[in-house]
């Protein structure tokens, strides 16, 4: 029995440290080469612009459930009072419906890139990436605002207060009016669907504009000529990838959160599990960029030059 609860807080320590070590640093090394390509680029890119939004929301994400999830895995506990909770909770339930946003935004921007030029979408290409901004401000108001009710619903275990409906280890929920718990959940899941609404019609509309660009290739390849893939297409299919890892995390996250609340037992597996599904996106998503666009080696490459240069 003791051998069995140390093999689960090695495997709790091993999964707190992986997620949030290799996001934190996978997503500080996104946001970097695009803050850089934004600064030494004359135009800045509005897609750029809007993965380094999603590079800082998924560091507060990370930073706001991984953080404290390792340090209890060490056996800390306690460490956050009242406020501290409010404020860790309230972070990490905003920054989680910033990550939908931004997500949707980006597929969204980014089907408006590569429409044709025929098209109506065309028009509505950002011309600067600051006119990105104005939606990054709405994405805060709009989340800040559905997540209020934490404020008042959250609590620290170091207080002795006895009903709690959902044990965070270190902060729980307390019971809460159910007429106000309806209204934002009902806000909540209308976010999530007009998000994901708009990212899966994007999706498609990709799709269908890669698949049109396969098949003018295979033309071309027919007709012996020379064709490289635009770099608009080669970021369409790597944001196409993003959201096929968003999709996967998140809806294997709501499937085992059902099963969980449903369920007469909340295994210890069942919760870790969930826990690192939760995490999935905010650590894998920059690894998905890394491994597409050659990130690092890029960086890298062009740090060397100017070091170079310099000597």
């Amino acid at each position: 029995m003791v051998l069995k609860h140390t093999n689960i807080i090695i495997f709790n320590i091993i999964i707190s440290l992986f997620t949030t070590v290799v996001g934190t640093l996978g997503n500080m090394s996104v946001s970097v080469n695009y803050m850089f390509s934004c600064c030494g680029s004359p135009e800045k890119k509005s897609i750029h612009l809007i993965l380094i939004h999603l590079a800082f929301t998924n560091i507060i994400i990370l930073l706001a459930k991984g953080l404290p999830k390792t340090i209890l895995a060490f056996g800390f506990r306690n460490l956050l009072d009242d406020i501290g909770c409010k404020i860790i909770v309230y972070l990490e339930r905003v920054a989680r419906g910033l990550s939908i946003s931004t997500s949707s935004l980006l597929t969204v921007v980014q089907a408006i890139i590569i429409s044709p030029r025929a098209s109506g979408w065309r028009r509505l290409r950002p011309k600067s990436a600051w006119h990105i901004l104005p939606f990054f401000s709405f994405f805060w108001i709009l989340n800040a605002l559905i997540s209020t009710n934490l404020i008042h619903s959250i609590r620290s275990t170091n207080l002795n207060i006895s009903q709690h409906i959902v044990d965070e280890n270190y902060c729980y929920f307390m019971v809460e009016n159910q007429d106000i718990k309806w209204i934002f959940l009902i806000l909540m899941v209308l976010r999530d669907a007009v998000f994901q609404g708009a990212m899966g019609g994007a999706s498609g509309y990709m799709v269908f504009l890669l698949h049109k660009h396969h098949q003018h290739v295979l033309y071309l390849q027919d007709s012996k000529l020379l064709y490289r893939t635009p770099p608009e297409l080669r970021a369409a299919q790597s944001v196409l990838l993003l959201m096929l890892c968003f999709v996967f995390f998140y809806w294997t996250d709501c499937a085992f959160s059902l099963i969980i609340n449903i369920s007469s037992r909340d295994t210890t597996l069942m919760l870790n599990t969930r826990e690192f599904l939760t995490l999935g996106y905010p650590t894998f998503s920059p690894l998905v960029l890394i491994h597409r666009d050659g990130l690092l080696v890029k960086f890298w490459h062009a740090q060397w030059g100017k070091l170079r240069k310099c000597l």
